[in-house]
């Protein structure tokens, strides 16, 4: 397989792991942080805006893991996959958490 197809597993996890909680928080009707809040990721924004940016997510994490052939059974497509997912997931939590503790 070759190297991009790599780079679009791995994004196309961290993509889709993000489709998550601006989806959930968006149907919710909670505010929740986005890139398009003041201060950019910081501050919150519109439920209606989540459910766009997760829908966004949701269309590229779904071009990437077409193009990174996820689905093609290759294990190693999978693994690097799954790492997109927990690197974002880890990341966000240690963030997040921050925030909370605020």
């Amino acid at each position: 397989m070759n190297w991009y197809r790599y780079v679009a597993c791995f994004f196309a996890g961290m993509f889709l792991a993000n489709v998550v909680p601006h989806f959930v928080h968006g149907i919710s009707g909670d505010r929740f942080p986005t890139p398009f809040a003041r201060p950019s990721g910081k501050g919150l924004s519109s439920p209606t805006v989540n459910v766009v940016w997760a829908l966004f997510n949701l269309i590229v994490g779904y071009i990437l893991f077409w193009a990174g052939k996820v689905s093609s059974g290759e294990v190693s497509a999978l693994v690097i996959f799954f790492a997109g997912i927990v690197v974002i997931t880890m990341m966000l939590s240690v963030r997040f958490a921050k925030k909370q503790a605020k």
